[in-house]
């Protein structure tokens, strides 16, 4: 599993609440994204976000990437301060 984290400041709890809307309206990633899962984390009390990114092989995570990095920032939660790709080394959950 690859995973694209990004990073974004000067993100607002309506940013999030609209894409939150976007996303249970539609029917899946868009087409030319490959991904197969998608996290956020909201920091309200800072004002940033960490998007997390699943893809099965470094390819549709290179595609992923170009889709994402041409989205319009009225797209993103807010402004994109940094993007990290790689392959996932440990994915440990604990719990029932």
């Amino acid at each position: 599993m690859y995973v694209r984290v990004v990073r974004f400041t000067d993100v607002t709890p309506s940013r999030i609440a609209e894409l939150q809307a976007r996303i249970d309206e539609a029917d899946g990633p868009p087409p030319d994204v490959p991904t197969t899962g998608l996290q956020l984390v909201f920091d309200e009390a800072q004002g940033t976000a960490v998007v997390l990114q699943f893809f099965e092989t470094e390819a549709d995570m290179q595609a992923g990437d170009r889709a994402f990095g041409a989205m319009d920032s009225a797209e993103t939660p807010g402004t994109r301060t940094s993007v990290d790709m790689g392959e996932m080394k440990v994915d440990m959950h604990v719990g029932g």
